[in-house]
């Protein structure tokens, strides 16, 4: 069994789209996932799965979330492997360091073109920094994510694709995690 990161798009925010992780943990462990683990209350899980692939694994938990759940959102996962290689990759290992709360991942369901990144970085009217490797997008908030002008909306439109975000300190606990399940195999 392979052990796999699960992001939720967009709930528990700001008090929209409320969903328990309870409701969402029993969700996966009916569809036979095993070892569910959830994180924090943004919609990120852990878990094992044999013989599936993430794109199957997205397909299908954004399938049986909206019949389940009345829950129409995006799922994106990536296999413990793909994860150890987020972290790994960061281009930003000083501000992981110094002010990991103003880094951000964005989890892209797509590899975005050069042409999409540079589009991107044309867009970003304030201080943010950006940089893509594979399907993760890097950015450095110095001023915060709360009053920038790069929002979700800027960003998937310009990449021409759809993810979620989640800040390193989120990174690093959902990395432990992962850690946490590859013990118990």
């Amino acid at each position: 069994m392979k052990t796999y990161v699960g992001l939720l798009r967009g709930i528990n925010v700001g008090g929209h789209r409320k969903v328990p992780m309870a409701d969402l943990r029993a969700l996966l462990t009916g569809l036979g996932l095993a070892d569910v683990r959830s994180l924090l209350q943004s919609g990120n899980v852990v878990f094992r799965s044999g013989f599936r692939t993430p794109a199957s694994l997205e397909t299908l938990l954004e399938t049986e979330a909206e019949k389940g759940l009345k829950l129409r959102t995006d799922f994106i996962v990536r296999t413990a492997a793909e994860w150890d290689q987020a972290v790994a990759h960061n281009p930003f290992p000083g501000a992981a360091e110094k002010d990991p709360s103003h880094l951000v991942v964005m989890f892209l369901k797509d590899a975005p073109g050069t042409k999409q990144v540079q589009a991107l970085r044309e867009a970003i009217k304030g201080p943010e920094t950006v940089e893509a490797v594979g399907r993760e997008l890097y950015m450095i908030y110095p001023d915060g994510v709360g009053d920038s002008k790069l929002t979700i909306n800027v960003i998937e439109r310009r990449l021409e694709t759809r993810g979620t975000g989640r800040n390193w300190n989120t990174v690093m606990k959902l990395a432990a995690a992962v850690n946490a399940l590859r013990a118990l195999a």
